[in-house]
């Protein structure tokens, strides 16, 4: 072969490998690229218009290419994990968009749906296990003793509490009113507490279901027995916000990508609105998130934050038809300060607050239109969530809780909404035609 051949063979040659290189690369790229496009239309449709900090979209080859962190690789990881014990369900709930409340406001409304906690199924579970993990760091719970974890509570943080007791080698303790739906304190039973339902009485009085539940462990550590009592303290122990510090504030942080711009939560402890407004505002530097209390009727939350002073109109001599909060809502709506809602209390912007009809309105609206089933404090949440995203711009991004599931308000709230004739059977036509804004009584015009 001559010289003057060289330049032709070597030609020949590049072109062979680059040929085949290219079989390649397309064969491999088959079936890389649908899973790429695959994940792009699934953040697209998750956030539209809006990307994360991480994304940057380009048009090489085949159009749109998200180029993203393995967030998402390591969520699955992690659902695939084996667990140890029942903490290990504990968080990581999912967050989830509410269609109808989204397309009536023109707003995104996600809904944290702490109602699928592995373990008392509520946000309490964190708390909760919280709660006893510090107990156990101090000293105070040592498994295998006999100890017994004592707490006052209307339910949800009695049921996390008793599973979590079982399950660290504990016995349980719940004092609670004794105008509680009933399922909350037969359920307790069943996970093997012991339940005290006392009647309503103030705080100040020896009574009250708190002060009892902290009397009943002193009494317990006195005794003869070498096994101590553990009295929780929900509503003041700094365990309780904490948790929400170190798990929600974080989970919604990464679940938004940092992009969201209202926070909206009731308060009975205060530990969830105080966690999760000290860590987005705080710890991730979101300072222009809104963080907004939703409160009950007869709740002085709302007038505490609006106008700094504690009080609602129940509390006149003579009107108040309940000892505690005047409102058929469980779970929030209180008439004190404690150290939980302290601690966040000068990161509250607003307050919104949502009568009983509200709430069972927007309680059977959600089964009706979204096939959510909640209880009274997620309806709640719900309704402030909606007043709020209309006080925002459009496409605003608002995110609130689902507390708990509407199995634990049978005999009370979901009772009191089929009393109210809401239950009945609605056409496909008349639910098309429903407003959201006229069920709940609310002037939109007003608010935006």
């Amino acid at each position: 072969m001559s010289l003057s051949d060289h330049p032709r063979v070597y030609g020949t040659a590049a072109l062979t490998v680059a040929f085949l290189a290219g079989v390649l690369v397309t064969l491999g790229f088959k079936d890389l690229y649908p899973e790429l496009e695959a994940r792009y239309q699934r953040r697209k449709k998750r956030y539209g218009s809006r990307a994360g900090p991480e994304e940057h979209r380009g048009s090489f080859l085949f159009g749109p290419v998200t180029l993203e962190d393995r967030e998402d690789s390591v969520m699955l990881a992690r659902s695939c994990d084996i667990v140890d014990g029942i903490e290990g369900t504990i968080g990581n709930t999912p967050l989830v968009r509410i269609r109808s409340l989204s397309e009536a406001t023109g707003c995104e409304i996600l809904a944290k749906a702490e109602f699928l906690n592995g373990a008392g199924g509520s946000p309490k579970d964190r708390v909760a296990l919280s709660m006893i993990q510090a107990a156990e760091e101090q000293g105070l719970l040592s498994p295998g003793r006999g100890d017994t974890i004592y707490e006052g509570t209307v339910g949800s943080t009695g049921i996390s509490l008793a599973v979590l007791a079982r399950a660290r080698g504990y016995k349980c303790h719940i004092c609670m009113p004794d105008d509680m739906a009933i399922e909350k304190s037969d359920l307790l039973h069943h996970l093997g507490a012991t339940v005290e339902r006392v009647p309503p009485a103030p705080i100040t009085d020896p009574g009250h279901f708190v002060n009892l539940a902290r009397t009943r462990a002193k009494q317990h550590t006195a005794s003869d027995s070498p096994s101590r009592g553990f009295f929780a303290d929900q509503f003041e122990s700094q365990a309780n916000y904490t948790a929400h510090v170190r798990t929600t504030g974080p989970e919604i942080y990464a679940q938004t990508r940092g992009q969201l711009d209202a926070f909206v939560a009731g308060a009975g402890t205060g530990g969830t609105i105080s966690g999760v407004a000290r860590y987005l505002k705080l710890e991730a530097g979101l300072t222009s998130v809104r963080v907004v209390l939703a409160d009950p009727q007869g709740s002085g939350l709302y007038n505490k934050i609006r106008y700094g002073v504690m009080y609602s109109s129940t509390e006149k001599e003579g009107t108040r038809r309940r000892h505690q909060v005047d409102t058929m809502v469980e779970g929030i709506g209180i008439n004190r300060i404690t150290e939980n809602f302290e601690a966040g209390r000068s990161l509250i912007d607003d307050a919104v607050r949502v009568t009983d009809e509200q709430a069972c309105k927007m309680a059977r609206w959600l089964v009706e239109h979204d096939g959510i089933f909640i209880g009274s404090s997620s309806a709640v949440n719900c309704v402030a969530a909606v007043v709020t995203a209309m006080k925002l711009p459009k496409g605003s991004r608002v995110v609130t809780i689902l507390c708990d599931s509407g199995t634990r308000h049978l005999s009370k709230f979901w009772k009191h909404i089929a009393a109210m004739g809401l239950e009945g059977d609605k056409s496909d036509e008349q639910q098309r035609e429903e407003d959201l804004f006229e069920v709940l009584g609310i002037n939109k015009n007003s608010l935006r």
